[in-house]
């Protein structure tokens, strides 16, 4: 053997570094799989390990060999099997040994190649157990998100150019961006008022409670954030992938909104301060509202082109910003300690206690309050979520939201307090700036704090004046070492938060388009440039902020967009509370430091301090929220994210499922659970439509599938068909569990789902299924296995409901000859979508993600304008009365014939029938037998029972000639139809006959038929009545016939069905298992 590892084969890439490189030894590469007469499939199958140069292959190997290249095209027709060839050396050495069982390995567990790094799939359970000789089932991605190869062909560019993308750490992406968010200009221009009004103490507690909330906030927001991965989407993306599409999708709208009008308050604030200045040198350009339009739409396309120049240039914008904002910081500080005599008849003194003590308590005016005081300086706290917004930009969102979030709250809340304490400190309330205002002789009249330093401001107690904390905005600047300094940091506070503001809601906004939650939207997923820019999200946030610059007037915007940040918050707070009460194994934040408690007061707390600023904003916002919420939830978005919504609902199911099964059954309580028998779901609509009707929201429903005539079966195949058809029936919204086996016949499937279908509490009672019309076409087997079934569910004490139409139930056939007749059409499986039938003759081409494979039921086109199968006029009328039941029924009947008291199930699903909305227009008649000489007493008698069962009734009708002998043209057509299934021992040997009965049990013998002569009279007589009274109603429902076990043959009883129930409406022959599900008592 070569010292050096062999080439691969020819067209294939080498799939592994040098031996002893750190890297994975495990390589999956994409090679077609050519079947002749099939579709080539791009595959990730070959798995290729590099044996070290020093060892050879062992010569005993198992079945847990490498397959080879070649084994992958052999002469199986291009299917892969597994091959125990050793001519390559391309082998993997787990523990010692060849095999392609891997070990443990990062990319086996990430979702796409793009955000990360390259996916790889781990062998399957399949290539490692199957036998050698049986051909590997068909994989793909968990979930059915198997990529295509266009997607897999963009995942790729997208990583191969990722080593180009900007990402940010801690400091620059999250710290920067929320201090310059928090630091607004509330701390220089507000900050001093709030002390003036509060006093120090309360201004403290302000600022305390506003560090209270966001804290909290941040401490959730950290604990999400290192839940996993965070990719871009900020508090859309945390909070949608903690609760689910509906809160975030609801959120993520708003909070997108609020950002972006929330840049046109920033820069309405920056044009204010401009045209101040601009004013105070008589340099205005035309008067003071449009010269703050002019200035505030300059100054947002400037802003504009900053951010798309990339984020780069912004961050860099942001750090300049950041080092005026500092400088302006510490240029007051500085101020404060510097006494100048100039400005003390302005209220400056430099620090003094007896300033301090007077200025510690409050002295509230113009009707302002705490929480009005509160309600103002709130808004500067909510800039926590400006690094989370950008986390797609982030280098380790895990480990720099936290850090970066929980610092800048720290930082910014010690300078707001000791800005707080240092205003209060060395600047009174009130001042005139009267250089004349000394004081003049005694100090017994002047009692304030500046009395002491020589100043008498009691004037300023009938209004008036304008400096001071109370009155002066500016009184920062006046401190300051350097006035303009405080100038250029309020500039800087307002120029960073708009950058910020612009920059997050474009991101935010891209990530809810990425997800399609609203339709119409995704236009604006697209990105640009190596770092994926929201070029159309920047255009349109761009116009939403330059029409509420053009406006001006914010006053009113302003509480209303504080109130979105706070919904945010308060949903962030809730989700790690939800989080934390689901208690899913999913949930492990590697960020420890949080409470579910805690988190869940934090909500409250947001959902208060919402009230307190403003409360018809605080109402329109959750009005907002909650008609988004209804909206996402009523389109469903086909978005799985294993929100704490689906692990408490899982949660809350288990546990009521549970203490169901420690309650007995009341009969007040009855509900017919069916175990529906019919095949694919798509192929009898008019069964499962009909049985939908009478348990939608009042009953279980499980479509059982008996899978037969299979010699090896592909439990793999029926898994995914579980899954395809769950679908279907989610997206034709019947609340159904699809539930298949395999099994040897009919019969066998049928007692398999019997005993085990549902759960606890949650079993079928009731056994549905349609009836077989074909049943003389047909082998004998057959009809005795379904005779069988019916005898199998009442021994279970089951109740029965078979459904017939007289033009049949299953039009699988038709759905067969459609697909038959488009085999050679392109790309047809991507045209094929699940039935609808009420879109049949609709032209509809919506797509749908169910598939289909050989062995599966066909599903049929929706756009049949284009593809039309002609039909026979046997299958329109099929297709036909197949949808029947999916529209609302008109004005009529249903026809209740209550011939035998089975506990009430007869009489129960008409009930529940015209409960439900397409049913409404139907009236129950309900047929009684009974004798001619007491008519009107048996129906006074049934009325009196109805009405105490509560259950409306139009008519009730007493037949008392059900016994007559029937009209002999109907007796010679049952002769007619059971003459072939006669015995007829009586004209062959006794040891025949009985080795006949032997082998083919469904025969009638002549003393079965005699026996039951008067019962065969009856279904006959019956039919005669039904077609009588009932050949116009919607529907007809009647008790249905029983036939001994052990007695009745097959044939006869399948005869009485087939009789009683031909040539009439839609028919349900019922028959509960004889205990009572109606009651009178309450």
């Amino acid at each position: 053997m070569s010292d050096q590892p062999s080439s691969p084969p020819a067209g294939q890439k080498p799939s592994l570094r040098a031996p002893g490189s750190s890297q994975s030894r495990f390589q999956v590469d994409p090679v077609d799989l050519v079947a002749e007469g099939s579709e080539s499939k791009g595959r990730f199958r070959v798995v290729n390990f590099l044996s070290p140069p020093d060892s050879a292959p062992e010569a005993g190997v198992n079945g847990d060999t490498v397959r080879s290249e070649a084994s992958l095209h052999s002469s199986t027709g291009g299917l892969s099997h597994f091959s125990d060839t050793h001519s390559s050396t391309y082998y993997l050495r787990t523990f010692g040994h060849n095999t392609i069982d891997a070990v443990p390995n990062i990319d086996f567990y990430r979702q796409t190649e793009a955000p990360l790094g390259e996916k790889l799939l781990r062998p399957s359970l399949s290539e490692l157990h199957d036998e050698l000789d049986k051909e590997p089932f068909e994989e793909g991605f968990p979930g059915g998100e198997e990529l295509t190869a266009a997607e897999i062909l963009t995942l790729k560019e997208a990583s191969d150019s990722k080593g180009g993308t900007v990402k940010f750490g801690w400091i620059k992406g999250v710290l920067i961006r929320c201090m310059l968010n928090i630091w607004g200009v509330m701390l220089f221009i507000r900050m001093s008022w709030i002390v003036g009004q509060a006093g120090i103490a309360l201004s403290c507690a302000i600022v305390l409670m506003a560090i209270v909330v966001t804290t909290i906030t941040g401490l959730s927001t950290s604990a999400i954030a290192t839940n996993g991965f965070v990719r871009g989407g900020g508090a859309y993306y945390l909070i949608s992938r903690s609760l689910g599409p509906e809160f975030g999708g609801s959120i993520g709208l708003i909070f997108a909104f609020a950002n972006a009008v929330a840049v046109a308050m920033y820069v309405v604030g920056f044009a204010e301060t401009v045209v101040e200045l601009l004013d105070s040198i008589d340099a205005l350009m035309t008067d003071e509202i449009n010269d703050i339009r002019i200035v505030g739409t300059l100054t947002v396309i400037l802003l504009l082109g900053i951010s798309i120049a990339g984020m780069e240039w912004e961050a860099k914008a942001q750090i300049v910003l950041l080092v005026i904002l500092v400088a302006a910081i510490f240029n007051y500080f500085i101020g404060s300690f510097i006494p100048v005599e100039s400005k003390e008849p302005k209220g400056f003194f430099s620090y003094n206690a007896a300033i301090m003590m007077e200025n510690m308590g409050p002295d509230f005016r113009d009707e302002e309050t705490f929480f009005s005081v509160f309600a103002i300086f709130f808004p500067a706290a909510t800039g926590i979520l400006a690094g989370a917004n950008i986390s797609g930009d982030l280098a380790d969102p895990q480990s720099a939201i936290p850090k970066g979030t929980l610092l800048a709250i720290l930082i910014t809340g010690v300078v707001y307090i000791a800005v707080a304490f240092s205003n209060g400190s060395c600047i009174v309330r009130e001042a005139t700036g009267d250089d004349n205002d000394t004081i003049v002789g005694s100090l017994e009249n002047c009692t304030d704090a500046s009395c002491s330093l020589g100043f008498d401001f009691s004037i300023c107690r009938e209004g008036g004046c304008k400096y001071g904390l109370q009155n002066d905005f500016q009184v920062m600047s006046l401190v300051s070492g350097f006035g303009p300094l405080i100038t250029a940091g309020i500039f800087s506070a307002t120029l960073s938060s708009a950058l910020a503001s612009l920059v997050s809601a474009p991101k935010v906004f891209q990530a809810l388009c990425k997800d399609k939650i609203y339709p119409g939207l995704h236009v604006f997923a697209k990105g640009y440039g190596k770092n994926k820019e929201p070029l159309r999200a920047y255009v349109l946030t761009f116009i939403i902020g330059l029409a509420f610059i053009l406006i001006a007037e914010l006053n009113i915007i302003a509480p209303i967009i504080s109130n979105f940040f706070l919904a945010s918050y308060a949903l962030i707070n809730f989700s790690v509370f939800h989080a934390s009460l689901a208690n899913s194994p999913g949930w492990r934040p590697s960020f420890k430091y949080y409470n579910k408690w805690v988190s869940l007061a934090g909500a409250v707390l947001c959902c208060a301090v919402m009230f307190v600023i403003n409360w018809w904003a605080a109402l329109l916002t959750n009005g907002i929220v909650l008609a988004l919420y209804i909206y996402v939830s009523y389109k469903k978005p086909d978005v799985n994210w294993g929100s704490s919504t689906q692990a408490l609902m899982y949660n809350k199911a288990l546990t009521h499922s549970l203490h169901l099964t420690g309650v007995e059954d009341h009969i007040k309580n009855f509900r017919p659970q069916c175990l529906v028998m019919c095949g694919y779901p798509n192929s009898r609509p008019a069964l499962m439509y009909l049985v939908h009707a009478f348990t939608n929201n009042s009953g279980l429903m499980v479509c059982g599938h008996v899978r037969t005539g299979y010699r090896r079966p592909n439990y793999k195949e029926m898994m995914n068909e579980q899954v395809r058809y769950q679908r279907w029936l989610l997206k034709a919204r019947i609340k159904a569990f699809y539930t298949p086996v395999f099994a040897d016949d009919l019969r066998q499937g049928a007692q398999y789902l019997l005993q085990t279908a549902g759960l606890g509490r949650l079993k079928p009672n009731t056994l549905v299924f349609g009836f077989k019309n074909n049943w003389r076409d047909g082998e004998m087997k057959d009809v005795e296995t379904y005779i069988n079934t019916i005898h199998d569910a009442f021994d279970l004490q089951f109740g029965v409901v078979l459904l017939r139409l007289k033009e049949g139930l299953d039009i699988s056939h038709i759905q067969d000859e459609f697909l038959s007749s488009q085999e050679k059409t392109p790309g047809v499986k991507d045209l094929l979508v699940s039935i609808n039938i009420r879109d049949f003759d609709s032209d509809s081409s919506k797509p749908s993600s169910i598939a289909t494979s050989c062995q599966s039921s066909p599903l049929i086109f929706r756009d049949t304008r284009k593809l039309r199968l002609p039909l026979s006029s046997a299958d329109e009328k099929l297709l036909n009365a197949s949808q029947q039941f999916q529209k609302k029924q008109s004005k009529g009947t249903i026809d209740v014939w209550w011939l035998f008291d089975d506990g009430g199930l007869t009489l129960l699903i008409p009930y529940l029938l015209t409960n439900k909305k397409k049913w409404r227009d139907c009236k129950i008649r309900v047929f009684i037998g009974g004798k001619i000489n007491r008519i009107d007493h048996d129906r006074r008698a049934m009325a009196a029972l109805l009405s105490k069962f509560r259950i409306d009734f139009s008519d009730i009708t007493v037949i008392g000639d059900i016994n007559i002998k029937p009209k002999k043209h109907n007796k010679a057509v049952f002769q007619e139809m059971i003459e072939p299934y006669r015995l007829r021992e009586d004209d062959m040997e006794q040891e025949a006959a009985e080795k006949l009965k032997t082998e083919e049990p469904w025969r009638i013998t002549d003393n079965e038929l005699e026996l039951y002569r008067a019962k065969s009279n009856r279904q006959i007589r019956l039919n005669e009545l039904l077609k009588e009274h009932s050949s116009t109603a919607n529907l007809i429902v009647i008790t249905m016939p029983l036939a001994r076990k052990g007695t009745v043959s097959s044939a006869l009883y399948m005869s009485w069905l087939d009789t009683l129930s031909k040539d009439l409406p839609p028919i349900l022959l019922v028959r509960g298992n004889h205990q009572s599900v109606l009651t009178f008592y309450s």
